[in-house]
């Protein structure tokens, strides 16, 4: 692409990440709609689900299964990841159910620029929402629910037993302007270093 003066235009910078991370019913979806309804920068919705949707429908065995969902998960990181690279804004929608989730996101995404939001939600409130959805397994949240916040660090936290997606999306645009250093991400990739050099 180049400018009205026939030079390339110069690299973008890179866009914000939005990361959204909670179980399954959690929430994160509608805050998302939200989310690019106020902020006042144009951004993009990114949600796991999505790339899950676009995968083929034919049946597959039980032994390729879960190298094919593996995959989808690591074309997902590196497809959010190429956006902002890209200088989009994008909110990620993503369970962190696994522990090598987040080590590929803190690998890949440049982590002073991803605001990392816990959307929380209680137990009895996920399988209340479950039973009304009917479109997941019975239990899927609970089981996902000890794993998904384990590693305890993020910028901004959302209870959505107790708020409305409107209000999250607020919290969290208000947070953007004023975010501290160091990100929950670089103190988590910090703590992943020491980790393995130990």
């Amino acid at each position: 692409m180049r400018t009205d003066a026939g030079h390339p235009d110069p690299a973008p910078s890179p866009g914000t990440v939005i990361f959204l991370n909670g179980t399954s019913s959690s929430g994160k979806s509608s805050i998302a709609t939200e989310l690019l309804r106020t902020l006042d920068e144009p951004y993009f919705h990114l949600p796991v689900d999505a790339f899950h949707a676009m995968r083929t429908r034919r049946e597959m065995s039980p032994e390729q299964l879960p190298t094919v969902l593996h995959n989808t998960w690591r074309g997902y990181h590196r497809a959010v990841a190429g956006m902002a690279a890209g200088g989009n804004n994008v909110v990620m929608d993503h369970v962190l159910s696994e522990e090598w989730r987040l080590r590929d996101c803190l690998d890949l995404l440049v982590p002073q620029d991803v605001v990392f939001v816990g959307v929380r939600c209680p137990r009895d409130e996920l399988e209340r929402r479950e039973r009304e959805r009917g479109d997941r397994p019975p239990g899927l949240a609970v089981r996902q629910l000890a794993l998904v916040h384990a590693h305890g660090v993020y910028d901004v936290e959302c209870d959505t037993s107790r708020a409305d997606p409107h209000e999250c999306a607020r919290l969290i645009k208000e947070f953007l302007p004023r975010r501290p250093t160091p990100t929950a991400f670089q103190r988590l990739r910090e703590k992943d270093a020491s980790a393995l050099s130990e």
